[in-house]
Order: structure tokens, then sequence, then C-alpha cells
């Protein structure tokens, strides 16, 4: 039901399906073992899913580069296969690693998850160092046969414009967020290790498994529990629709193979709305696997959750109690950065209908739709149905509301500003100081904020001019603003 613009999930999702199918044919082909399929499957499906940079040219780069950390980590899990402490200190150092490689940007995010699920992979799959050339071999397949799909094939990402990645300013030291979530995720990494060898001598990776997928993306401890939850709830349901589905089977290749195909599909395609229900797909996907080995059975299932939970209690006492960034801190920075891209839209857009041929609001606007998806995703904690904190949930629904009102007249304005035959008066130059103005008591200390009113002439300012009705609009929606972002202190907007 989610919005599909120009389709680029479901082109995404598809070509997904035809690259990771391509190479696991190849191997098969070739010869190599069901092991090297498998992970010459997973090799393939990362680097669709997590190399994600501006241009496709640094997403040849990125992904070229994945066997420079993916090769070495895998020969590191495999020699210490067998020395359990060893490779369980090493599996956290790889963890911490790959969660403080994300300063570097998507490239060091791309690096880091296929570090971390290279060494994942070594313990689902008992590599050991004999099988280095073999699983060496497969990878490289993989990812050329991926590479082939993304870049020769099917490459319709030379056709857009490059997306708007948008990041937080980061202080120094442990205040910055990866530092910061670095030691969350090993220390949390940490704790789900200790249960899930509590819980299965064989399987306790799944929990680390699970510890590090719901760090990924989240910024505060908000986003953190509601991703830890929605991780738990895909799985169990999941587990549900496996039991019913997968299970049957026994191992079946063809039958798998197709199930496996649409799980594949329904990853890409939920990834990007609905972590529960790709987590649904991920699930499905691996009883698969599992099934085809020939490992599959009601008990791996039942454990396969207990697992999650696991991994998904670590990620909770690590954000509650190592280093914690609020919700609060970070949704108010997020909801700065929309304003000031809002006034930068409403500059630009001014300019436009002065005369000025060099004024475009219109990259403004992108990064604005962009800065609106992190606010929301930032507010999830407050708005989320489970959510006991009815009032701030109320306010937090209001600052939604009241920046989409925003966006939505700074869009407004930007088309008209392009209209060649668009006027401008000295009302406009008026109407947009009275913006700025509003834009700099929104972001003032609290104490400047405490009655903030409407202007007169906002309350009866003339609307038959497009402009000047959309910056007396904006105007409106950002003096509103106020009220829910800079409540009292002693009840903040966001807490949790």
């Amino acid at each position: 039901m989610a919005p599909d613009p120009g389709r680029l999930r479901l082109r995404g999702a598809t070509r997904a399906v035809l690259g990771i199918s391509l190479a696991v044919a190849v191997c098969g082909l070739i010869g190599h073992t069901l092991v090297a399929a498998i992970i010459a499957g997973l090799a393939a499906l990362l680097a669709l899913f997590t190399v994600t940079d501006a241009t496709v040219r640094g997403q040849a780069v990125t992904t070229a580069l994945l066997p420079a950390v993916g090769f070495p980590v895998l020969a590191l899990a495999a020699v210490l296969h067998d020395y359990p402490v060893a490779r369980d200190l090493a599996f956290l150092a790889v963890m911490g690693a790959g969660v403080y490689a994300r300063r570097w940007g998507p490239r060091g995010h791309s690096l880091g998850v296929f570090a971390f699920m290279t060494f994942f992979a070594a313990q689902f799959l008992h590599t050991v160092p004999a099988q280095l050339p073999d699983l060496y071999e497969a990878i490289g397949i993989a990812l050329l046969a991926s590479s082939a799909t993304r870049f020769g094939l099917w490459c319709y990402e030379r056709r857009l414009p490059p997306p708007t990645v948008p990041a937080l300013a980061q202080s120094r030291g442990l205040a910055r967020a990866t530092t910061r979530q670095a030691v969350q995720a090993t220390l949390g990494g940490g704790v789900a290790l200790v249960i899930g060898h509590a819980l299965s001598g064989d399987r306790w990776y799944w929990a680390i498994g699970a510890t590090w997928w719901i760090f990924v993306n989240t910024v505060s401890r908000g986003e953190t529990l509601v991703r830890g939850f929605r991780r738990v709830l895909g799985t169990l349901i999941g587990i549900a629709v496996g039991a019913v589905v997968v299970l049957p089977l026994h191992g079946s290749v063809v039958p798998t193979a197709v199930i496996v195909a649409v799980c594949v599909f329904g990853i890409f395609y939920t990834a990007a709305v609905s972590y529960t229900w790709m987590m649904l797909s991920v699930t499905v996907m691996a009883g698969g696997l599992y099934g085809v080995l020939g490992v599959l059975e009601p008990a791996l299932l039942a454990l396969r959750l207990l697992e999650t939970a696991a991994g998904a209690l670590g990620a909770v006492l690590a954000v509650l109690l190592v280093l914690p960034v609020t919700t609060h801190a970070t949704t108010n920075a997020w909801i700065e950065r929309a304003v000031r891209t809002v006034h930068a839209c409403t500059r630009e857009s001014a300019a436009r209908l002065s005369g000025s041929a060099a004024a475009d609001p219109a990259p403004h606007i992108a990064d604005l739709e962009v800065l609106l998806g992190r606010v929301r995703l930032s507010l999830a904690p407050l708005v989320h149905p489970l959510s006991p904190l009815r009032a701030r949930r109320a306010r937090a629904h209001q600052v939604i509301a009241l920046l989409d009102e925003c966006a939505q007249q700074a869009r407004s304005l930007a088309a008209v500003a392009a209209d060649p035959e668009a006027s401008y008066d000295d009302r406009l130059a008026a109407a947009c100081e009275r913006v700025e103005a509003a834009v700099e008591a929104l972001m003032a200390s609290e104490e400047a904020l405490a009655a903030p009113v409407l202007p007169a002439a906002v309350k009866h300012a003339p609307l038959t001019e497009p402009a000047l009705a959309h910056l007396h609009g904006l105007e409106r929606a950002l003096i509103e603003l106020a009220t829910p972002v800079r409540s009292s202190p002693r009840t903040p907007l966001m807490s949790a």
C-alpha cells in the first residue's frame, strides 16, 4: 500500500531477484558446492542491498572494494573456527569496526555491513580454511554477476538525479554518533553473545546478528527500541509463515528456490517502508535455506525467535545504559535542518520571482523531502500505536502535520516562482522577511518562544496573489510549529 514513486522499489526488487539468481545459477553451472552457492547468493544480496552511494560510479567503486574487506574477514573466521573464545572476540571486534566505519558515509556503511555479514556467514556455514578457495571464487562470481545486472543489464539509476543523503552534524570523540553507536553495538553484541551461547551452542550467532541489524540506520535510543520491537514481531510472523510454507517442503530444491526468490523480492521491496515486513521475508528465506541444508525443524524455528529476542535485549540494554542518544536531541536536530531547508527554499523562490536566473529552489525541495523522512523516522517511537505517552504522541503528530504544511507551501511557492509570468512586488519581500524572522524565532531559545503570537499581517493578509498566499501560509505554519516543538522544558516533545 505504500507509495512507490517511479516504481523504484519495484524495479530494485525485481533486479535483485535477477542478479542473485544469476549469481547462484553461474555457481551451480560451474560446479560449486551448495555451501558456496549459498554464500554467493548472500554476497550478491549484500552487494545489491547495502551499496547506496549517490552516483553509479561510486556504487561500482564500493562494489569493487567489497572483497578487500570480505576476504580477510572470511579467512579470519575460518582460522578461528576451532578457537571459540578468540572467534567470539574477533566477531565483536568486527561488529564494532563495522559500525564505526559508518562515519565515512555510504561507502563505509556498505563495507562495514559486508565485513560483519561475511563473519556471520562463516558461522552459519561452519567455514574452515580448506573451504576458502572455493568460497572466494563463489563470492567473486557473485559480485561479477550482480554487478553485470546492476551496472550493465538494468542500470536505471543512470537516468535518475543523485539522491540526497542527509547526515546530522557530529562533534568530536564519543559524542560522534558513529563512535557512540560502535561502543553500544559492541557491548550490546557481547550481551547477545552470552545469552545466545546459553540458548544454543550451534546457533548463538543469530543473537549477534539481530543486535547488529537493529543498530543499522538508527541514531537515537527511541529509534533502536522501535526497531528491536519490529524485528522480533517480523521474526515471529515469519516463523509462523515458515512453519506453514517451508516446513512441508522438506528441503525440496525447486519449490524452496521459488520461495527464496519471493522472499528476496520481499526484502528489497519492503525494506524502505516496513522493517517488520522485511524481517518476515528474511525469516522465511532463512528457513528455506536451512531446509535445503537439511536441518530445518520446528525446534529450530523456535530457537530463532529466542535468539532474535536475545539480540533485541542486548541492543535495548546498550542504548538505554551506554552513552544514550535521546530521541529529543536527535529529533530536534532533524527538525532544525528541515526548517532551515524550508527557509532556503523560500529564499531561492523569492530570488527567482525577483528576476534572478541563477536562483533555483528545486535542490532544496529535494533535500526537504529526505529530511522530512528522517523527522518521521526519528519521531516513530512517539507516534507508535503502543506508545503510552499520549500527550507527546499528539504533539509529535502535530509536528509532522505542520512540517508537511511547510513543505507543501514551499513546493507551491517554488512552482509559482517557476512561472515566467509570475510577478514580484514589495509585499513579497516583506513576507519573506517575516518568514525568515519566524524561522529564527523557532530556532531561538525556549525563553524567547514562551508566548509565540501570530502577527496581524498573517491573520488578515489578503490571499489574492498566489506567491503571497503561500508565504503567509508558510509563516503561519512556522509560528504554530513553535508550540509543539518548544513546549515547557518539563514536558519536552521527545524524552524517549
